[in-house]
């Protein structure tokens, strides 16, 4: 999996890597079980600092979806097939989503287009776990998971 990264954007790297992890467990190209490579690697094949790398696990283990081991390093704990979310997930997501849906509308966009928008977004995640061509990067730096 690359990691694409754009470099002169506002969103953290960290962030920029966390949320790159987060759509290949939610496409099926990181399943439960899946092995990443270790932050320095990952670092060295992004061209970041190695602490940038351990933020960003360690984020995603808070959240459930990694298990750092010094024995097996980073490994995707969870994915869509691993059961219900854990207790307090729904609630915390759905106030970053009311969040997200509240910017939309105060940029103008209708709920049509809102509603087509989440659509499409979730068609590409059922076509990538389904093997279907998806979309390139388009980041000025990528690295591999």
């Amino acid at each position: 999996m690359l990691i694409p990264l754009a470099l002169s954007s506002e969103v953290p790297i960290y962030q920029q890597i966390r949320d790159r992890v987060v759509e290949g467990i939610a496409s099926g190209a990181l399943p439960a079980g899946s092995s990443l490579p270790s932050t320095r690697a990952l670092a060295a094949d992004c061209g970041v600092n190695f602490h940038t790398v351990n933020k960003a696990y360690d984020q995603l283990r808070r959240e459930g979806l990694l298990q750092l081991t010094r024995k097996h390093g980073a490994v995707v704990s969870r994915d869509h097939n691993t059961g219900p979310p854990p207790p307090g997930f729904t609630d915390d997501w759905r106030s970053r989503a009311h969040t997200l849906l509240a910017e939309a509308r105060a940029q103008g966009l209708t709920t049509e287009e809102i509603t087509a928008l989440c659509t499409g977004l979730l068609e590409d995640f059922a076509a990538d776990a389904a093997g279907e061509p998806g979309r390139p990067g388009t980041g000025e730096r990528q690295g591999t998971a």
